[in-house]
């Protein structure tokens, strides 16, 4: 689900408690979690509303939202029916603190080989490729990084957020930097290369 970086701020901070969406089916289900640019957001409950006149005031001051009009707004971008999703600041990103860690010998070996089998895809290699490539080229809009690998920009950005899952890249404002857990992990990976 998306959450635009306002609202995930508002979650974080205890000023909005609610969302609402319109699926057809709910892409999130109660008791899951997502990771937001604001940390780990979790999703409470999730309930139908029938109609978007069932909705109150305090539920839409809640959800962050300045008036009935600019619900409907949200929710007619997409048909299916409205979702009443209650959500919690479940704490920081994970990602934040992994990516500080100095992986060992052997963590080092084991994401070694997750990201041989990553660049064994049907996309052939890209990942250490990408990671070699923020290296050198910190802050770099992704558009030439796609360019330079010959990839499709978006479906790029989400594989770079498989890197970053694993704690190795940071994202800016505009373009990437290796963390310092990748670093470490590009390090090895160059003394493996040069031994």
């Amino acid at each position: 689900m998306l959450i635009n970086a306002r609202t995930a701020a508002g979650i974080a901070d205890g000023s909005i408690t609610l969302l609402f969406r319109r699926w057809e089916a709910p892409r999130v289900r109660t008791g899951g979690s997502q990771v937001t640019s604001a940390g780990v957001v979790s999703f409470d409950r999730v309930v139908e509303v029938p109609d978007v006149d069932d909705i109150t005031e305090s539920e839409l001051a809640a959800a962050g939202l300045r008036d009935r009009d600019e619900l409907r707004a949200l929710l007619d971008r997409r048909p299916g029916r409205i979702h009443r999703i209650e959500v919690s600041f479940a704490g920081p990103d994970p990602r934040v603190a992994l990516r500080e860690q100095l992986p060992g010998p052997a963590e080092l070996e084991a994401l070694s080989r997750r990201l041989a089998r990553m660049d064994a895809g049907r996309h052939g290699a890209w990942a250490v490729p990408t990671l070699r490539w923020v290296a050198q080229h910190p802050g770099v809009v992704s558009t030439e990084l796609a360019e330079h690998l010959g990839r499709e920009r978006y479906a790029l950005k989400a594989d770079i957020r498989r890197l970053k899952a694993l704690g190795l890249t940071i994202s800016l404002d505009v373009g990437y930097r290796l963390s310092p857990r990748g670093e470490a992990l590009l390090r090895h990976l160059d003394a493996v290369d040069g031994g």
